[in-house]
């Protein structure tokens, strides 16, 4: 047989072996997804990779949380919020005796690459505990956080909000909401841990409530970014823990003052979101502080005028794509995809229009936040954890 026909027939068996191989990796994913999307996980299903697209599956389907995926997002937290290194220190230095490594000045909140994710790492672990008490890793976790929040640790957090001039305002406001918003988590779990715990983070909430009621009568403007020192998120989360702890003082200055901000706005303009490192929509922020403050007839009014065809569907938003993430500034947009979502939830009861919009924006990032590079696993689990959160919420 000539050789150039021999060549043909070999590239043609080729091609033919290539086109059988790719049909049946798709039949082995569906096989896989199918089982894990079912009422239940099989034993021969147990491999990470297998869950974490399990994770994504089930998402596509129906946006919740099984015990199976609760086990793989509890091990995000939990293996760095004791990892000290790397990390992102905001300290600014006067003396050179104010440097030192995280674990000393931050000994409760020294892992997860900064400070703020570490307390959101905290939180995730307690909301996970509270929703899955047959968590295999639960006995692990509590060990983790009987440590780090023990009251010593916490009188060291203290400490550094004085250390010199400029650590007075360490991690305003966005640390300062997930501190409050952990508390709260944990306040509300009727648990012997969790009343320790809560008793000795008391003092430092208190600390925050106070920088909370100092700062907020001095800022003439809200911060509109979709990063950390948004005002908006940075007022959601400290109302949520004032209206359930009773801090009176710090819900009517926070309702004060949102109002001052936002009750005249009007054609957030959305469609310029999100920006290239945003985590926070500065729209949907918006609007998450202020169902909270106004009354629903007020906030039905306002709403019209703020983002006219949100609830009807008639404004575009789709999920921010991501194209580097082990990149910790492109990564944010994971997050955006999920802030967005945890704000829609909020505002789409008995609306199925928002809540697929929500679904969409979950659903997309939900299956990628695994993916062994730390600029987004020290932190993304806590924001799809909290959007799943908000959607719980809607059935209650």
């Amino acid at each position: 047989m000539d050789t150039k026909i021999k060549l043909i027939i070999l590239i043609f068996f080729l091609c033919v072996l290539f086109v059988l191989s790719k049909a049946l990796l798709k039949i082995s994913d569906k096989v896989i997804t199918d089982t894990i999307g079912g009422e239940s996980v099989t034993e021969e299903v147990k491999s990470e990779e297998t869950n974490l697209e399990g994770t994504k599956e089930v998402g596509l389907k129906e946006v919740g949380l099984n015990l199976t995926q609760a086990e793989h997002l509890a091990q995000l937290p939990l293996k760095c919020i004791q990892n000290a290194l790397p990390y992102k220190s905001g300290i600014v230095i006067v003396d050179s005796s104010d440097l030192a490594m995280p674990q000393e000045h931050h000994p409760a909140f020294y892992g997860c690459f900064d400070w703020h994710s570490a307390v959101h790492g905290h939180w995730s672990l307690i909301y996970l505990m509270k929703q899955f008490p047959e968590l295999s890793l639960t006995e692990e976790i509590r060990k983790a956080i009987d440590i780090n929040l023990s009251s010593e640790n916490i009188e060291k957090e203290i400490a550094y909000f004085s250390l010199n001039k400029y650590t007075k305002n360490y991690e305003r406001t966005y640390g300062w909401a997930w501190l409050l918003k952990l508390s709260e988590e944990i306040y509300t779990w009727d648990d012997p841990d969790a009343k320790r715990w809560y008793e000795a983070l008391k003092p430092l909430n208190s600390l925050i409530s106070e920088k909370y009621k100092l700062y907020l009568p001095k800022l003439v403007y809200p911060i509109r970014v979709g990063t950390h020192t948004n005002t908006a998120f940075g007022l959601t989360f400290a109302h949520d823990y004032a209206v359930t702890v009773g801090d009176k003082e710090l819900q009517s200055i926070i309702e004060s003052r949102a109002r001052d901000f936002y009750f005249e706005d009007k054609g957030c303009p959305i469609s310029w979101e999100p920006s290239g490192y945003d985590f926070l929509s500065p729209c949907l922020e918006e609007l998450d502080i202020m169902r909270r403050v106004l009354s629903p007839e007020e906030f039905a009014t306002w709403q019209n005028e703020f983002l006219n065809g949100l609830s009807k569907g008639e404004i575009a938003i789709t999920p921010a794509d991501v194209k580097d993430r082990s990149d910790g500034h492109l990564v944010h947009l994971d997050g955006v995809n999920f802030s967005r979502a945890w704000c829609l939830y909020s505002l789409s009861k008995e609306n199925p229009v928002l809540e697929k919009i929500a679904d969409q924006h979950f659903n997309y990032s939900i299956g990628k936040i695994v993916d062994g590079d730390y600029m987004g696993e020290h932190w993304l689990a806590s924001f799809a954890l909290y959007a799943l959160k908000s959607k719980r919420e809607l059935t209650k």
